[in-house]
């Protein structure tokens, strides 16, 4: 009941994992925003990709609105500060 500055969007508190804020950056969004969200938008539709010892994503089915919002969500995680938290883009 002493938390300082614990309730984050990424980390502790309503908790996302930490590599979401580099999923972006990790998918050329730094360079070419459009052909990131493109790419992230393809890889979502393509899961489960089956690919065995590989941690994989249920297909949701989502709308390509849905896509849209979150690429866009993705976007604007990549400019929250994580004080360099993952120490790697690649998680």
């Amino acid at each position: 009941n002493a938390c300082i500055n614990c309730h984050t969007l990424i980390g502790e508190g309503a908790y996302f994992a930490p590599e979401v804020g580099n999923v972006f950056i990790r998918y050329g969004g730094d360079k070419d925003p459009k052909a990131a969200g493109e790419a992230l938008k393809a890889w979502m539709k393509a899961q489960p990709s089956k690919v065995e010892g590989r941690r994989q994503m249920p297909q949701f089915n989502l709308s390509e609105k849905q896509l849209d919002d979150l690429v866009a969500f993705f976007a604007w995680v990549s400019k929250i500060k994580t004080n360099n938290w993952p120490p790697k883009v690649s998680g």
